[in-house]
């Protein structure tokens, strides 16, 4: 179960090594990759989405994932997952040591067939069977909803979707169910009306959210979830990545702009953001694309000062 939920506390979930670096043009190897997250970590970020058990085929830049899986500081402050696609993904995962595995299922059914090839049903049915297997093997599961506030195939989804899918995973106990706003449709209203009829059926510990950019809309979203009870949030280092399957999906919101925003509010991330610069820059350097989050020249001069 996921822990208690506390008032002023914020846990940020980093995707940047995952998310960020999936849909790039250069693939980084995996000394670079590491070096990013120990940047990442070096700043005080806890939860960590390190890379993925997928097909080199499909994701080059998630080749060698289970070298880099040997290398991280499994003794450390890091909680590390890695995406896993299907059950093949799982075994690769459990059999390179992963202590926490993410895995996607959707609101809707176009979704579903384009990125998973199979319905909503078929990938959830697969979703029950690799957390059961993990539930055995003591592996924590992160479940993703993909497209839960609009569709790039279908367009809005309808609420009740989302809201059936969450009573099902979290009836069951699963660790943590994240909504996902895959290509950044959702508006601060219709976010903070789905997360408060969840957090008030539910209680909020369970949930978590991943907002993108897209319409300059993903700090408001956040702030609105903020409002609702959530207190576990996706992002990526300066604001790289989208998803490669999602036609739309541009960059996840910045790790730097939500933390810069939370801090000012009053919560703790535990996060220092002199080092989350640091690391914002390193993404940059690394990719040679990545935007840098819209707070990070005011930060600098902060910083300088």
């Amino acid at each position: 179960m996921p822990d208690p939920v506390m008032p002023d506390r914020v846990t940020i979930n980093e995707v940047g090594p995952r998310d960020g670096l999936q849909s790039q043009s250069r693939i980084l190897p995996v000394a670079e990759r590491l070096q990013l997250i120990r940047a990442l970590e070096a700043a005080g970020i806890s939860r960590i989405e390190a890379g993925s058990f997928v097909s080199p085929k499909a994701v080059p830049a998630m080749a060698n994932t289970d070298l880099l899986l040997e290398s991280l500081d499994r003794q450390g402050p890091a909680n590390y997952s890695f995406l896993i696609p299907n059950m093949k993904g799982y075994e690769l995962a459990r059999d390179a040591g992963a202590e926490s595995v993410t895995m996607v299922v959707y609101a809707s059914e176009t979704m579903a067939r384009r990125n998973a090839r199979m319905g909503m049903e078929d990938a959830e049915r697969a979703a029950w069977k690799i957390i059961d297997l993990a539930r055995a093997d003591g592996i924590e599961v992160i479940v993703i909803v993909a497209v839960s506030f609009g569709c790039p195939f279908e367009g809005a989804v309808d609420s009740a979707i989302v809201n059936n899918i969450a009573a099902r995973f979290v009836e069951a106990g699963i660790h943590r169910l994240v909504l996902a706003d895959t290509i950044g449709a959702a508006d601060p209203a219709q976010v903070g009306a789905l997360l408060a009829s969840l957090a008030g059926d539910h209680g909020p510990g369970v949930f978590g959210c991943h907002f993108h950019d897209t319409r300059a809309m993903a700090l408001a979203n956040v702030y609105a979830a903020l409002q609702a009870g959530i207190r576990w949030f996706d992002s990526s280092i300066g604001g790289l990545g989208g998803c490669p399957f999602a036609p739309g999906a541009s960059g996840n919101v910045a790790t730097e702009d939500v933390v810069v925003m939370l801090q000012q509010m009053g919560m703790k991330t535990g996060i220092d953001a002199a080092r989350l610069l640091e690391a914002s820059d390193l993404a940059t350097e690394l990719t040679g694309t990545a935007p840098g989050g819209r707070v990070r020249n005011w930060l600098r001069g902060q910083l300088n000062s």
